[in-house]
């Protein structure tokens, strides 16, 4: 089956978001991947009898750049450890004035301008395209908003992501750019994690916490340091609460994705079996396993 039951709940931490509350039976544990070093050790845990696996994006400590994160390696490794199901959280600046700081974002849609990233599990040798026009799963959009509103978080349900290099923020310039566009929020990390966790067939959802304005907005030059990391620290308390509370309503799901999410390579791979590179589908195990075994040659 393309998705066991029950589910196990990966949860991706960004900025802020370094734990989560309520989680039992805690075992920080090293998972290898051969696409190199994931950005810390997993945490495995249960919460309400569901099992959870954390992933701190920038590693416990915030170590790693946006830029310097091995997105491959996360996604490889909570795909080996059971994983069906991601949320990410992220920290952005907002684009839009109705999206003030504290405003939590479950957005449905990405604007990639990032360039310094591989960006794919796949390539020569095993050549793949996944689909990408949906790329945030549906359910679990609904799940997470639905605890959100549950909380009395303030939210916003759809939204466009732009996913920047970084780590320098925009110029005034890319910011009302970025406007034109329709971009609702801003941030550093969310590709190429999207577009790998559709690669290895997990659902994906991403919350954004707005911690501040992005440059266009007349304000911004007055906002500190300090308050925005009032924001972030507020915003990841108000995160904890909403994992607490999304797990649950995510551990009764039984069956496939029924967006597609978990059979994404189906009609993906391109390359004749009988010349794809071995040495690469050794690498594919874990996210390309279920489909390479029954196309082997």
């Amino acid at each position: 089956m393309p998705h066991p039951s029950p589910p196990v709940i990966g949860i991706i931490g960004g900025s802020g978001l370094y734990q989560i509350d309520g989680l039992r039976d805690v075992v920080w544990r090293k998972v290898a991947s051969p696409f190199g070093e994931p950005s810390d050790e997993l945490c495995f845990g249960t919460l309400e009898g569901t099992r959870v696996v954390f992933l701190p994006r920038h590693g416990r400590g915030h170590r790693l750049a946006p830029s310097d994160i091995n997105f491959r390696a996360n996604l490889d490794v909570l795909k080996r450890a059971g994983v069906t199901d991601v949320l990410s959280v992220s920290a952005v600046g907002s684009l839009r004035e109705d999206l003030p700081p504290g405003t939590f974002v479950v957005v449905d849609q990405f604007i990639d301008r990032t360039f310094a990233r591989t960006k794919s599990f796949f390539g020569t040798g095993c050549v793949a395209h996944v689909s990408m026009a949906k790329p945030v799963c549906s359910r679990l959009g609904d799940a997470v908003m639905g605890a959100l509103q549950g909380l009395g978080i303030a939210s916003k349900r759809g939204g466009t992501y732009l996913v920047m290099e970084g780590p320098q923020f925009s110029t005034q310039a890319e910011s009302e750019l970025y406007r034109s566009w329709g971009c609702s929020v801003i941030g550093m990390t969310n590709m190429p994690e999207a577009k790998l966790a559709r690669e290895a067939e997990l659902c994906y959802a991403t919350v954004a916490m707005v911690t501040d304005f992005d440059c266009w907005h007349p304000g911004h030059d007055a906002v500190t340091v300090d308050q925005v990391l009032s924001v972030l620290m507020a915003n990841a308390g108000k995160a904890r609460a909403l994992v607490k509370s999304v797990v649950p309503r995510l551990s009764g799901h039984e069956g496939p994705c029924r967006q597609g999410c978990q059979t994404a390579l189906d009609h993906a791979l391109i390359t004749a079996p009988e010349v794809r590179d071995r040495a690469l589908l050794e690498k594919l195990d874990a996210v390309g396993g279920r489909v390479l075994e029954r196309q082997a040659p």
